[in-house]
């Protein structure tokens, strides 16, 4: 369950929420009572487990079948 909390409010309370969110807490921002956003501990994002990413890798080559050299070159490509 998450805090509702006005984007003036937010923006006015900052340290304050921050605080709490490092404390656990989580807050939904609104902007004229519609959610846009949501402030949560960096642990409630689900990290993904270093085995897990490259299980998904394998299942993406699977599916796509791209062998792994184009994996390397898709990933070479995007850091240019």
């Amino acid at each position: 369950m998450s805090t509702r909390v006005g984007a003036h409010e937010a923006k006015t309370k900052l340290p304050e929420i921050l605080r709490r969110v490092e404390s656990g807490e989580r807050f939904t921002i609104t902007n004229r009572g519609t959610p846009v956003a949501e402030i949560v501990p960096p642990t409630a994002r689900g990290r993904v487990s270093a085995r897990a990413a490259i299980e998904r890798m394998k299942t993406f080559q699977r599916v796509k079948g791209v062998s792994g050299s184009q994996v390397r070159a898709m990933i070479e490509s995007d850091r240019r």
